[in-house]
């Protein structure tokens, strides 16, 4: 049995990956975690494991790589759809794979580090180009500032209730929106929006700044009162 270990702060990709995994009887995710805190933890915990962690959540990567190689296990790196898999293959990871890695390709990877391969496909060791998302470029300028804030929001896990909140308005409002948002989207319900999101390029890079902005907001807010 492989244990794995899943760190990424988007709650919805993190749900999906370990279901992905978990239907392979012989990988066992062991730990999830959504900060850096829980992943160290769960590394001197759990020995031995294959870790995936996403860049987003900024490690010292080349601290991480030392505690990895310290407890006996092999690294990841789940990266952003607009990076380059060769710094962190470069810094020794096995593996290195995007954010629109498909679920098998997903697993095959695990599999091939488990038995100390080295996974980095070819056609994801660059970074698509710009202009290879046309679907992600053209949903992401049919939405709108307020509805891109929701989309944000939705691929961090929000509910409709914590949207509500801090965007300041009402549930039934989010809900409005969001029909307007599936349908410029072609998507069905908040998960496959996330997932749809997640795997378009240029509109997962738009979300993220979208977050960032977010939070940057309401800590100056916090800040001020």
């Amino acid at each position: 049995m492989t244990k794995v270990i899943l760190a990424d702060s988007q709650a919805i990709f993190r749900a999906g990956t370990a279901k992905v995994l978990a239907a392979d009887d012989d990988l066992r995710v062991i730990a999830q975690c959504a900060d850096l805190d829980r992943l160290l933890h769960a590394v001197a915990t759990f020995p031995g494991s294959i870790v995936l962690v996403a860049s987003s959540l900024k490690p010292e990567m080349d601290v991480l790589k030392k505690t990895l190689d310290e407890a006996g296990s092999r690294g990841v790196v789940i990266a952003e759809n607009n990076e380059a898999a060769a710094p962190y293959v470069k810094m020794g990871f096995r593996g290195v794979v995007f954010r629109s890695i498909s679920g098998q390709s997903l697993t095959d990877c695990v599999r091939r580090v488990a038995k100390g391969d080295t996974w980095i496909p070819p056609q994801l060791a660059v970074a698509p180009a710009q202009d290879d998302d046309a679907v992600g470029r053209r949903v992401r300028d049919r939405l709108t500032p307020k509805e891109m804030r929701i989309v944000a929001l939705i691929v961090q896990g929000c509910k409709n209730r914590e949207i509500a909140a801090r965007l300041k308005t009402t549930e039934q409002v989010i809900k409005n929106y969001l029909r307007s948002i599936y349908d410029k989207t072609g998507v069905s319900d908040r998960l496959e929006l996330a997932l749809f999101t997640i795997h378009h390029r240029v509109l997962a890079a738009a979300a993220a700044e979208v977050s960032s902005k977010l939070d940057t907001e309401e800590q100056e807010s916090s800040a001020v009162a």
